[in-house]
Formats: C-alpha cells, sequence, structure tokens
C-alpha cells in the first residue's frame, strides 16, 4: 500500500510533466513559423520557375550528379539527339508543366484521391503554401492552393484549415503525444457552371404507385473528387463523429499533415521521384517474422472494414 501510494505521487508528477511537454511543443510551433519565413524566399523561386515567372541562371540550372546519375557519352549523345528531335517537333515547355500534378500521381496518399476529371484542373495548380497561425493565436495552420486563372472556377486561392490543440487531455493525460489536429475547414470553390467535378447528374426511374406509369428523373449525387478535399466532414461541438465521418477525418489529416510536412518542403524530389524513394527506404524488411503475432494482429485491423482509426491521433513534430 505504501508502494502504491508513492506511485500516485509519480503519476501526479507525469501529468505535471505532461503539461511542460505541451508548452514545449507550442515553442516548437512558434520555432516552425519563424522558419517558415525563411524558407519561402526559396519556396518563391520556386513557384516563379514552374510556372516561367523566371527563367533560372545557367550559373543556378548546374548540378553536379552522383557517380549513380552519371551518363556516359553514349547515352548524353542519345539524350542530346532525341531533345533536338523533339526541339524540332515542338516550341519550348513553359516552365515545368503539370509539375504538382506530377507530384500528386508519384504520391499514392494523393494519387488514391486523383479521378480523371481531376486531372485537367490540377494542371492549373501553380503552388502550394503552408501559412501558420499568427503568434498568440490558437495553433493552425493553413494549406493554399493557388491557381492560374481557369475555366473551372473563378477562386485563385483554395485553403484548407486544421486547428490543432497542444495540451494534455484530462480525462487521459498519459495519452499526451505531441499537438492534435481537432478539426478542419475548407472553402467554397466558385465552380463554373456545368464544371463542378464534385457532383454528377444521374437519371433515375420512377414509378407511379397508382397509375403504374414510369417516368425518368434527373438527380444530382455527389461525385468521386480530389476537390473533396476542400468539403470536410464537421465536427460536432460534443466531438461524437459516425465512422464514415471519422475515417473520412482520420485520412484528411493524415493528407494534411503529409502536405505540410513532407510534399510542401520536398516537392522538387517528389516531382521526381527521389522522394519515394527516400521513403521506401524507411521501412526496415528484416526481423518481419520476429514479430508475427503483432504483424498478424496488425493485418487484421488492415483487413477489417469495421476498423477505423482515431481521428484525434496524427501528431506534429518538428520538420
Amino acid at each position: 500500500e505504501v508502494v502504491k501510494r508513492r506511485i500516485n505521487a509519480l503519476k501526479n508528477l507525469q501529468v505535471k510533466c505532461a503539461h511542460i511537454e505541451a508548452k514545449f511543443y507550442e515553442e516548437v510551433h512558434e520555432l516552425e513559423r519563424k522558419y517558415a519565413a525563411l524558407y519561402q524566399p526559396f519556396f518563391d523561386v520556386r513557384s516563379n520557375i514552374v510556372k516561367a515567372a523566371y527563367e533560372p541562371t545557367d550559373e543556378e540550372c548546374e548540378w553536379k550528379a552522383d557517380e549513380d546519375e552519371e551518363l556516359t557519352d553514349e547515352m548524353k549523345e542519345k539524350a542530346k539527339l532525341e531533345e533536338e528531335k523533339k526541339d524540332e517537333e515542338k516550341e519550348d515547355p513553359k516552365g515545368i508543366p503539370e509539375f504538382w500534378l506530377t507530384v500528386f500521381k508519384n504520391v499514392d496518399l494523393l494519387s488514391d484521391m486523383l479521378q480523371e476529371h481531376d486531372e485537367p484542373i490540377l494542371k492549373h495548380l501553380q503552388d502550394i503554401k503552408v501559412k501558420f497561425s499568427d503568434p498568440g493565436q490558437p495553433m493552425s495552420f493553413t494549406l493554399e492552393f493557388h491557381f492560374e486563372p481557369n475555366d473551372f472556377f473563378s477562386n485563385t486561392v483554395l485553403t484548407k484549415t486544421y486547428k490543432m490543440r497542444s495540451e494534455p487531455d484530462e480525462s487521459d493525460p498519459f495519452s499526451f503525444d505531441g499537438p492534435e489536429i481537432m478539426c478542419c475547414t475548407g472553402c467554397t470553390i466558385e465552380w463554373t457552371k456545368g464544371k463542378n467535378v464534385t457532383l454528377k447528374t444521374i437519371k433515375k426511374k420512377q414509378k407511379h404507385k397508382g397509375r403504374g406509369t414510369v417516368r425518368t428523373v434527373t438527380k444530382t449525387v455527389p461525385n468521386d473528387s480530389f476537390f473533396n478535399f476542400f468539403t470536410p466532414p464537421e465536427v460536432p461541438e460534443n466531438g461524437e463523429l459516425d465512422e464514415d465521418s471519422e475515417a473520412v477525418l482520420a485520412a484528411d489529416f493524415e493528407i494534411g499533415h503529409f502536405i505540410r510536412e513532407r510534399i510542401v518542403p520536398r516537392a522538387v524530389l517528389y516531382f521526381t521521384g527521389e522522394a519515394i524513394e527516400d521513403d521506401d527506404d524507411d521501412y526496415d524488411e528484416e526481423g518481419e517474422e520476429a514479430d508475427d503475432e503483432e504483424g498478424e494482429e496488425e493485418a487484421d485491423e488492415e483487413n477489417d472494414p469495421d476498423y477505423v482509426p482515431k481521428v484525434r491521433t496524427v501528431h506534429f513534430h518538428a520538420m
């Protein structure tokens, strides 16, 4: 009993540590905001190169390839001939065509959201920016998707804001492991008439109960599209969601986290595919048999249609 009593004292100390840790992550957020301002000038130049607003100098384009990347003289000559042939066939492309669309198609997490009807729209995506909340304001970050003028919608910027909390849950303080995304809000897309890819029109036959006559009615229903990303389910004040909404938000939080922490800072490496190779290297294939029981349990969760990850479990740490 006396030992249990002392353990309770240790638990109370642990709760106090969790509150200090929460303050630590608040300062990390401020540090991220500070460094985001230092990164931004380089991201602005990247954007200008992509959309052909700036042509880099020869010095800026000089890149010393790794030994693995170096080409033989024969391959260089072949590449040069192919390039000359292409130059004769068409004009030089402006900037880097379909830069962000290619990034999206290269990343499984994003390509799973893409539909064929989304691609012509995403060809107009010129930049993605991350904006952090101002000092003293509740923790949040906003993803800004900048589009050139297009025939699909009148918005020049589409936004998605993720609100976070960095404080231990009073009912379960030991579960605290960094800031949690609590909810997210999208924006209204001002679609051009007939161009809204998030809706589709279907025809249904209806039979009159009394007369038995049949008529065809037109109905507008939701359609799969990446642009549903900007209309996430709302989190009720009591925080309770149905399973479908909880699954959608859990996936949404993961995507927002990935865009902010990986895609925006390393976009060119996802465009070339190099970052994807690095991500694959993070997985350790050794020791697969050692945790058979645990692995089977995880596989069961993945294959179980009723398994839904918790919404508030996406944590953020410094880049």
